[in-house]
């Protein structure tokens, strides 16, 4: 592999002018699509396989038109102190708004609170229930508008009125914080490359991978139902691993050029090593995100695939448009360590140097290795202890601000009508097999009433067929307690009794038992999800550092690093702590996704450290130092570039903390802080240590294993005899 990308590499710097002309095309033309695509809307939420997905199928099919997918909306009016609802004035208010909310043209239903049981029993609060024949992002602007406007004429009559629902949902947007980590990116890269060109570079690459991988998401976001935050996760985690896979490239060309090699050569070389890591760093990501799909969520699928995708882009652009730009850069990307002033001839002048940073961290963990590992794996548990409470739930209008009508529209609701009212459940009863399907509605209500921690069960609604109804079932807690889920259990072992008993089929769905279904089948595949992706790394890393123990040791340190990180993130976003300063205005249960697509992202990058600093230990190994002066080798070159690559994903990950979405803002801080304690405590600290302690046995290989694996030489041992070829770019072709 080496020799190839070696090849590849000089290709690209001579003929710049050809790779340069593919990516521009290649941007444009994703821009074009884009530009010409209907925007992205919200992807269709399933979760094949589960009783709450089943019954809003079958919903969809016995009672057709009836946009069970539709947006909603409940404007929630209050009366002033001393005053009800059932007062002319305000009962007159009240008919006025929903008569002007019937008016929409893309209005399906609206409820008048005084026919359908919409007012509390002390009469200071009622509802109207709005249905929509499309969802929350197809709604035109014009009906956001009518219904704003609505509620804002009701107000002038003296009346408090608040909107819950996601009729007024909008396209998430990531704020000015995205933007200030690009600029802390920028700030570590001038630091690093003591040039403002070099350290352009990989940002000028990263966006435009970005940009391509984006263009692309919003191109075919309509065509293959890809949610509005697809494109956010796959540009946070394109951006990250752009600017680092192509700050790699160019930090070994610039070692390169200062071992005294002409500048085609130092880049064939920097992709034949430094590219043959990122190949390999890019698998285990690209293995990570796909690997999703055992969860068998689509939604959750299709975020992992678009994130992947963006991956695979950033690693073709460090192995091609880099040493392309390389050549039109010239000589003003001068070799490591060079000064201003330069010797006759171009060379830098060469100092004593004494030893850096990396140098010092490397020989300290070698001499005491037990005692930073012991420490190290302290630490980490210590910040993984909050996980043991992880509470998994789905974001509802109780989890917004306090300043959002949302939420207000939902504590209002809670006051009048008890806190189970915003998350009814819906008892879809199949009676079609059954002998008499109105004595199963009947037995199925009556059964459901005699439960615990029920309040209201409304009346069986039958189809025009009469052979399936839904009950309206009323929770005396809130959608995310404990009770609530104990009681969509309940019932669902009464529904099976009372299938015994009458033929009839019941089911439970809605908001609260979909968030169940979710929150289980996301527990069920975490463990068929991290055997399959760390089983597949694990390989992967021993065909990469024919080793056995070090790729069990990347493992375990990730598990470390995830744990910790999900303590950071229940600590914050559950528990509260910090929350200010991060943002979180409101605490509760961690998104029911959060953990499985973490831990699959955290993988991948943490995967992305381990390749890019052992590659260059082992490089050190094999070329014949011994184990502990090979770690301190291999930290000498490659700690610095890991750390600032590690700060500028730590920056780009943070810049996403301050978008509106909920979901981008908690994965924004895990992601951050798990590159965090992953880079600085399991890379730079637990990884030295244990190589340190294990000596030669760190490479030990069962040599029927060794003749068995292909020989991908990463660490570039076959250009040691590569010569200068003249047509390279002619063998490349071939090949």
């Amino acid at each position: 592999m080496a020799t190839f990308l070696y090849r590849l590499g000089r290709f690209a710097f001579r003929r710049r002018h050809l790779v340069a002309l593919f990516w521009v095309a290649l941007l444009a033309l994703a821009g074009v699509g884009a530009a010409g695509a209907p925007a992205a809307g919200n992807s269709s939420f399933s979760i094949p396989g589960t009783e709450a997905q089943k019954a809003f199928d079958l919903l969809d099919e016995r009672f057709p038109g009836s946009s069970a997918d539709g947006a909603t909306a409940r404007v929630v009016f209050k009366a002033p102190a001393g005053e009800k609802m059932t007062d002319a004035e305000n009962k007159k208010a009240v008919q006025n708004t929903v008569d002007a909310l019937a008016d929409g043209s893309e209005v399906a239903v609206v409820t008048d609170p005084y026919q359908a049981g919409g007012v509390s029993r002390d009469g200071t609060i009622a509802y109207a229930s709005v249905s929509y024949k499309v969802s929350g992002m197809e709604l035109e602007d014009s009906s956001r508008d009518a219904l704003e406007g609505a509620a804002e004429d009701a107000r002038k009559s003296g009346l408090t009125v608040e909107i819950g629902g996601d009729a007024l949902q909008t396209v998430p947007h990531t704020g000015s914080a995205e933007i200030i980590g690009i600029g802390v990116a920028a700030v570590v890269l001038v630091i690093t490359f003591g040039s403002l060109l070099a350290a352009g570079l990989p940002l000028v690459t990263a966006i435009v991978g970005v940009g391509i991988g984006v263009a692309s998401i919003t191109a075919l976001a309509s065509t293959l139902d890809l949610g509005s935050t697809t494109s956010i996760l796959a540009s946070m985690i394109g951006l990250a691993v752009g600017i680092d896979y192509a700050l790699f490239v160019v930090s070994r060309y610039r070692a390169e050029l200062a071992e005294g090699r002409d500048r085609e050569e130092a880049a064939g070389r920097a992709v034949g090593t430094a590219g043959s890591a990122v190949v390999f760093a890019g698998l285990t990501v690209v293995i990570a995100l796909v690997g999703l799909a055992v969860v068998n969520i689509p939604m959750l699928t299709k975020m992992g695939v678009a994130a992947a995708g963006t991956v695979a882009l950033a690693v073709l652009i460090a192995l091609t448009l880099i040493p392309a730009l390389l050549g039109y850069a010239g000589r003003r990307v001068r070799p490591a360590g060079e000064k201003s002033k330069l010797l006759g001839g171009g060379r830098a002048a060469k100092k004593p140097q004494r030893p850096n940073m990396g140098t010092r961290w490397a020989s300290f963990v070698v001499r005491r290795p037990l005692a930073v590992l012991l420490l190290g794996v302290i630490g980490l548990g210590a910040a993984a202890v909050p996980a043991a409470s992880l509470e998994l739930g789905l974001p509802d209008d109780g989890s917004q601000p306090t300043s959002t009508t949302q939420r207000r529209a939902y504590d209002l609701l809670s006051e009048g009508f008890g806190p189970g009212f915003n998350g009814p459940l819906v008892v879809v009863v199949d009676a079609k097999d059954s002998d008499d399907p109105q004595a199963a509605f009947r037995q199925t209500g009556e059964d459901i009433k005699g439960l615990d921690n029920v309040v209201n069960v409304g009346p069986a609604q039958p189809n025009k067929v009469g052979d399936t109804a839904t009950i309206t079932v009323i929770p005396d807690a809130k959608p995310s307690s404990v009770t609530t889920e104990d009681l969509v259990h309940d019932i669902r072992d009464t529904g099976a009794e009372i299938g015994s008993d009458t033929g009839a089929d019941v089911l439970v769905t809605g908001a609260t038992a979909m968030n169940i279904d979710v929150s289980q089948k996301l527990n069920d595949a975490l463990a068929p999800y991290l055997i399959l992706v760390v089983g597949l790394a694990f390989l992967l890393l021993i065909v990469v550092f024919r080793s056995i123990l070090v790729p069990l040791k990347a493992a375990l340190g990730f598990l470390l690093s995830v744990m910790a990180a999900l303590g950071a993130v229940v600590a914050v976003y559950q528990w509260g702590w910090l929350s200010g300063l991060m943002g979180v205005e409101e605490t509760g249960p961690i998104m029911s996704m959060m953990p499985i697509f973490m831990v699959g992202v955290v993988f991948g990058l943490a995967m992305d450290y381990e390749v890019f600093l052992v590659t260059r230990i082992r490089e050190a190994y094999v070329h014949g130092e011994k184990p502990g002066q090979a770690v301190v080798t291999g930290f000498r070159y490659s700690a610095r570039v890991v750390t600032a690559a590690a700060v500028i994903m730590i920056a780009v990950f943070s810049g996403f903390i301050g978008s509106s979405d909920s979901m981008v803002k908690m994965i924004g801080f895990g992601l951050a802080v798990a590159v965090l304690f992953d880079a600085f405590v399991v890379r730079m600290a637990i990884v030295p240590a244990v190589l340190a302690l294990l000596g030669k046995r760190a490479w030990w290989l069962p040599k029927w294993l060794d003749r068995a694996l292909p020989n991908v030489d990463v660490e570039g041992e076959s250009l040691r005899t590569e010569g200068d070829p003249k047509d390279e770019d002619r063998e490349l072709v071939r090949a």
